[in-house]
């Protein structure tokens, strides 16, 4: 029976919201009007940043007992108590996330944070700041054939006071993200709930996540498609996204957008008709069908236009096939992210936009969101 479906698509909007830190930057007794910062101070926000960021993404690598750059010079960011217990447990999240990993046979030796201001506004002593993380975590070798990294972009808000004397306190950080945690940000928010609308949609069937799975390798040539133009597509545009199409980032998610620009790289037809009928997936330029860029949609189109096959373990999936994601198991599926590299020991990365990420695997996911929904779909 074909189960009621939810409309319109929702593709996660999850965040973050903890704490920290503090610089000499700015005085409280400055003009009251909003103003951007100055360099040194937005320098100074940057290290802020920085310091919880790497924290965090320190956490999650083997035998880390601090992080590079903790020394006597170093930037500490300093935080309001609550907001110090807020970051504790969110370092304490992490750390059991890396052992959730460790079970799984994933370990990380070495990691790489950076972090740039993009914006930064004082409006007397308080502040509010938009910075972009890229972060680089370096897989250890546990089955030998590990890509060598994975890399994640993200993006955060900071807002801080000046407290006596002029220095900075860090009062929040919250990510503006619209997909799932990036693998060294601590516990998620909740996402949108989407209310049924009482109709009927071709959904399929939700996978194991059992490890190991038995293996259901695919023909990767010779075929309708070609799975490594689809996973060449998507590691060269998960960061510097293609000029030719619309970024839908703020917008829902761009998530789905991401995916089905690789799966036409990779030779998926188009099926002109109207924008809203599912079963049509199409981008002319200035628009688009519903089934691009929703993740609900795209799975209905796939399945009913038979350009796909639900796999029964989400580890079966291999180069150029789809996982989905309903993490709030409210019957909407949330997130869609591509296989661009497997493992011989039968470990799927995943690369994806909304967080933009690059070669994620499969087990990080799972570990982030053990209770949450998986959909694997065979291209």
């Amino acid at each position: 029976m074909i189960p009621k479906r939810f409309r319109p698509a929702a593709i996660a909007a999850l965040t973050v919201a903890l704490a920290s830190g503090s610089m000499l930057a700015y005085s409280a007794n400055a003009e009251t009007g909003p103003r951007e910062a100055d360099r040194a101070t937005a320098d100074a926000f940057a290290r802020i940043a920085d310091d919880v960021l790497s924290q965090r993404t320190q956490a999650l690598v083997e035998d880390q007992a601090g992080r590079p750059g903790s020394g006597p010079g170093a930037a500490k960011a300093r935080m309001s108590a609550q907001l110090k217990k807020d970051e504790d447990a969110a370092l304490q999240s992490l750390r059991s996330r890396k052992t959730r990993l460790a079970e799984l046979g994933e370990a990380y030796t070495g990691a790489d944070t950076r972090v740039a201001v993009e914006k930064a506004t004082v409006t007397g002593g308080k502040a509010v700041v938009q910075v972009t993380e890229q972060t680089t975590l370096t897989y250890k070798k546990l089955r030998g054939d590990e890509p060598a990294t994975t890399d994640i972009g993200t993006r955060y808000e900071l807002t801080l006071t000046s407290k006596r004397g002029g220095a900075w306190e860090l009062t929040s950080i919250k990510s503006q993200n619209d997909g799932p945690v990036a693998v060294n940000e601590p516990v998620a928010a909740k996402v949108n709930v989407v209310k049924d609308d009482g109709k009927q949609y071709p959904d399929g069937t939700p996978a194991s996540t059992k490890y190991p799975a038995t293996p259901k390798p695919k023909a990767k040539t010779g075929g309708a498609y070609d799975y490594a133009a689809m996973a060449k597509y998507a590691e060269k545009h998960w960061r510097n996204y293609n000029p030719a199409y619309r970024k839908f980032n703020g917008a829902g998610g761009d998530c789905t957008n991401f995916i089905s620009q690789a799966l036409k790289a990779g030779g998926w037809k188009s099926v002109p008709g109207t924008s809203t009928d599912y079963r049509n997936w199409w981008y002319d330029g200035t628009r688009q069908s519903d089934s691009w860029v929703g993740a609900n949609e795209w799975a209905w189109f796939t399945l009913s236009n038979q350009r796909a096959t639900n796999l029964a373990n989400v580890y079966q999936a291999d180069i150029g096939d789809i996982v989905q994601v309903d993490f709030n198991r409210d019957g909407s599926k949330d997130h869609s992210m591509m296989v661009t590299y497997r493992s011989g020991n039968g470990m799927p990365y995943l690369t994806y936009h909304s967080t933009n990420t690059y070669r994620k695997s499969l087990a990080s996911i799972i570990a982030s969101y053990p209770n949450a929904v998986y959909f694997a779909y065979r291209t």
